[in-house]
């Protein structure tokens, strides 16, 4: 139990710094998506810090688990990780969106090595996933392939033919993410257009679901180790999380989706996060 304890928390520290650069790099470009990437900073961590298979200094490893970042715009979250990780000099991130940097305002896969692929175009993740899965089998790779998706994003078609392709060729190799902010860039995603029932509809498709508190790695790295379990089916985990997360003035406010704190707002929200 200590030890848990003790992953845990390292995992709530690394987080913490993860947002405090989120928030430092993008009130250095004056643009980008906060909101977004504030709420998947766990998720991310999870992943990079826990959960996948990779080698920073080799990220082209022939063995590495993938991570398609579908939701691009959260990419923040992601170059924070990575940076902490040892892909990238932490300096760096604060080069974010500017003329021939490495950190384009999605994630592109020719420029930055760890990159698994390029995305910004919503509803197109899980079809990159669902092709990398069945690559793996193919080579018979013991290869994981995780996708983080946007709950606005799956009101896009793309993603339903995609659900029905992964269970119908049993991808039990995808996990599939959904950060569940319940807030896109025109509002609350339940009055833009409902997804509801989520869990049923993936059900239906044929996958495994779990759903998670996306803020709390004592539900996320367990729901993640039975993702490993599942056999014959793809997994979904539905991760409720909150649009701002870490930062009380941004939290479930959705102006904040896709502008940048300004240097005032940066300075209280470093205040809260204890930088």
């Amino acid at each position: 139990m200590i030890e848990a304890d003790s992953q845990i928390e390292s995992l709530q520290e690394k987080a913490r710094q993860i947002r405090i650069h989120i928030l430092k790099m993008l009130t250095a470009a004056s643009s980008g998506h906060t909101g977004g990437s504030l709420s998947a900073a766990d998720i991310v961590t999870a992943l990079y810090f826990c959960q996948m298979r990779h080698r920073p200094q080799d990220p082209t490893w022939r063995d590495r688990d993938r991570f398609v970042l579908s939701k691009g715009h959260a990419v923040p979250a992601l170059y924070a990780a990575m940076a902490m990780a040892g892909y990238l000099p932490e300096k760096e991130l604060m080069t974010l969106r500017q003329i021939d940097s490495r950190l384009q305002g999605h994630p592109d896969m020719r420029t930055l090595p760890g990159i698994d692929f390029s995305t910004g175009s919503l509803g197109q993740g899980l079809s990159v996933a669902n092709g990398m899965a069945l690559a793996a089998r193919l080579d018979q790779r013991e290869v994981r392939i995780y996708v983080l998706l946007g709950d606005g994003e799956i009101q896009e078609g793309q993603n339903w033919e995609a659900a029905m392709a992964a269970s119908h060729y049993k991808l039990d190799n995808l996990c599939a993410i959904l950060d569940f902010n319940k807030l896109q860039i025109d509002g609350r995603v339940l009055e833009v257009m409902s997804i509801a029932p989520v869990a049923d509809k993936w059900r239906s498709f044929g996958w495994e679901v779990m759903e998670v508190d996306g803020h709390d790695f004592s539900q996320l790295l367990p729901a993640l180790d039975r993702c490993q379990g599942v056999k014959g089916r793809p997994s979904l985990i539905i991760a409720h999380t909150i649009k701002g997360k870490g930062v009380s003035f941004m939290e479930n406010q959705v102006k904040y989706h896709g502008i940048a704190p300004t240097p005032e707002e940066l300075q209280r929200a470093l205040k809260e996060l204890g930088a």
